[in-house]
Formats: structure tokens, sequence, C-alpha cells
């Protein structure tokens, strides 16, 4: 875009400031608008002399004007790129203002008048440079808010400053509404408001180096707290990588703790599955030497026996052997019940640190004010001889002595 814009100005006519057509070349060498250069020089005909709106260079004769071929074929690329660039639309400065005495198409002026309280093109505003009866107008930089500069009032151009109501007014204002004011031209004034620039600027100046200041000290600071949260951040990766390795090794040794506690139970199971096995087997023979016995008939033969079966001793009644197996493994829900129930409790005091440490949060309780206490040791020697603290040492009671909220003072005493 600004490559396009350099050519187009390069290729661009004085007069219109548009770019070229039906180019054609002075003997000067500057090129113009077939129409543009015509136009031109029909205002200067009454004259009889013909000159380069550029150079000033006057020619005695009108110079015959035979289009530029080679300039010609090349405005006709540059209209294409530009058209492939932007096809349908044509690059115009939003600031730009009309020429107020073109007619029909309105050219772009390129000064402004504060008398003639107009803006002119190139072309509308040769008189103002060729004619005596416009030496003394005043032309300034081309601006779309010429009114401002006009008294609303008198239509006049504002020309003095009002040092009693602090604005600008016209010749006739001054006789008028500001009758008896201190006024001063608009130049002397400008002038004494200029040189206060020089302590502006200077304190503008400070301003830049304190904020700049600033701004390296705030810039180390974060760099401060990137360094701080990068060791923040490892630690706590490191604690935690701790923490998850003790959890596996207690987890470790609580399953060999479980299988050992298995294996101690499954070989007491098997001893108590062979007593019973065996205990099953004899309760099994007895009951088949009492049938026998009761299908005898010879009584003497029941009376010799009866005597071995009856007077055997019982077998003592088994225990319960499920809730002894099962409370091998009860210490295993109490423990992992108590560490949940410690895990939970650390959880909280982390998230009760958190919250008291959350950063720009002011403190709302004593206790979490006490937490930026200092002690302050004050040399007898040295401390201000009327100084007296309140009981307890916590505040100074001379108004001359300050002291940073939540510090506490303590005075040492003299050996």
């Amino acid at each position: 875009m600004a490559e396009r814009r350099k050519v187009a100005d390069s290729l661009s006519c004085s007069i219109c400031l548009e770019v070229l057509r039906k180019p054609v070349t002075l003997p000067c060498g500057h090129s113009y608008c077939m129409d543009c250069i015509n136009g031109y020089w029909d205002q200067e005909n009454q004259k009889g002399v013909y000159s380069c709106p550029q150079c000033r260079h006057h020619f005695i004769q009108r110079p015959l004007l035979n289009r530029n071929t080679v300039l010609a074929d090349l405005m006709v690329n540059v209209t294409e790129a530009q058209q492939a660039a932007a096809p349908g639309k044509e690059e115009i400065d939003p600031e730009g203002v009309e020429c107020d005495f073109c007619s029909g198409k309105k050219l772009k002026a390129v000064k402004s008048c504060l008398v003639c309280l107009a803006s002119y093109c190139a072309t509308h505003l040769q008189p103002h440079y060729e004619s005596a009866a416009f030496k003394r107008h005043k032309l300034v930089e081309v601006t779309a808010s010429i009114q401002d500069k006009i008294c609303s009032k008198h239509d006049k151009l504002l020309e003095v400053y009002c040092c009693t109501d602090e604005q600008c007014i016209c010749l006739l204002c001054v006789m008028d509404e500001h009758k008896n004011h201190d006024t001063v031209s608009a130049a002397a004034e400008r002038k004494k408001k200029q040189q206060q620039f020089g302590k502006k600027k200077q304190s503008y100046q400070q301003g830049i180096q304190e904020k700049e200041r600033q701004l390296k000290q705030l810039k180390q600071n974060m760099k401060t707290l990137q360094c701080c949260r990068d060791e923040a951040l490892d630690q706590n990766e490191k604690v935690y990588t701790e923490i998850v390795q003790l959890a596996d090794q207690r987890r470790s040794e609580m399953k060999g703790l479980i299988r050992d506690q298995e294996k101690t139970a499954v070989r007491r199971a098997e001893a108590l599955i062979d007593q019973l096995e065996r205990e099953i087997g004899d309760l099994r023979k007895r009951e088949d030497d009492l049938k026998e016995l009761s299908l005898t008939d010879d009584h003497i033969h029941f009376l010799q026996r009866y005597k071995s079966i009856f007077g055997c001793t019982e077998l003592l009644e088994s225990t319960d052997l499920n809730a002894q197996l099962h409370a091998y493994f009860g210490f295993v829900t109490k423990m992992i019940s108590d560490l949940k129930d410690k895990m939970e409790i650390m959880a909280n005091t982390i998230e009760e640190l958190s919250d008291k440490f959350q950063v720009g949060q002011d403190p709302k309780t004593r206790q979490e004010l006490a937490m930026y206490t200092c002690s302050l040791s004050l040399d007898p020697h040295t401390a201000f001889e009327n100084l007296m603290l309140s009981e307890g040492n916590k505040k100074p009671l001379y108004p001359g002595f300050m002291v940073s909220r939540g510090a506490s003072v303590r005075i040492l005493s003299p050996e």
C-alpha cells in the first residue's frame, strides 16, 4: 500500500493533485494533465506570459503540447495495478479538504486563507501569489476546521486573546463585550504561554523518568516473581513426588502385611481343617460303633462295650472360625480410615493457607495481622529521649514518632 501510494504521488499532477490524465511534458521537464496545464495557461493568457507552475520557468510563447506516450502507457499500467489490488475502489485521503472554488469535480485543497475564509486547490491558489490584492492575506496549512478560527458573533478572524475570560476573540469583541478587559494579541499570548513549555516539558521528562524507573522495577519484580514461582513449583513437585513415593511405599508395605496376615491365617485355617477332619472321622467311627452296639443281641457284649463308648471324653465345641479369619484384616480398615482422615486434615490446612496468603488480600483478623508483625529493638543510647511507649511496648505515645502498622517496639535495657 505504501509503495503504491509513493508511485502514485510521483506520477501525479501538481495542479489537480490527481494521477496524470493525458500526460504532457513541458520543455522544463515537468509533466501535467493536458487539461490542467491548458486551464492554467488560459488564466495567464491575458498577461501573455506562460510559466511552469512548479519551477516558474517562463516561456516566451505558449508551448505546443504533445501527449507523452511513454508516460501515458506507464500510467495505464499503474492504474491497472491499482485496480487489480483494489478493484472498483479509489484510494482517497480521509482527511482531505475540497477546494471551495472548484466547479464540477472538487479538487483537493492545498492551502486555506484566513482572510477569505476558504480553502484553495493549486490552480485557484495562484492569484494569492500573483495578485497584489491578496498580498496581505494569510495562508495557512489546509484545515477543515477553518470556521473554528472565526468569531461566531461578528464573523471576523480571531486575532486577540482575552486574558480576563481566557478565550480567543476578534477585534470587534474588544470594543464590545470584552471592553476594558485585559487583552493581548494571539501571537503575544502564545509566546508567553510557550515560555511555560520548558517547565512543563521538564515536568513531563521527570514523570517519564520516574515512570520508566517504576516500569523497570516492576519488570524486575515480575522476573523475581517468576523465579519464586519456579522455585515454589519445583518445591511443590518435589514434595508431591515424595508424598506419592511415601504413599506407594506404605501401600507396598500394607500389601506385604496383608499377604503375611493372609498366610498366617491360611496356615492356621489349614491346621484347623486337619483337626476338624480328624475329629469328624473320630465321631463317625464312634457313631458306627454306637450303631453296631445297639444292634447286638449279646447283653454281656453290650455292657462290656458300653463303658468304653460312653466313657470317652467329649470333643470340645469349635469356635467361630469365620469371625477369627475376618478379624485378621480388621486393622487394615482402621488404618486406612485413619490415613484418610489425616489426608483430609492436610488438604483442609492447605486450603486455609491458600486462602490466607492470596495476593492483594488485606488481613481481616488479628491472627492474620499478627503474621506481618516484627519486633523492633531500639538502642537506649541513641533512641529519642522523650519516646514513650504504651503498656506492653506495643505502640509509641509520643506524637512525633511513627511506627508502621503491625510493628511492635521493644526497648533494650542499658547494661
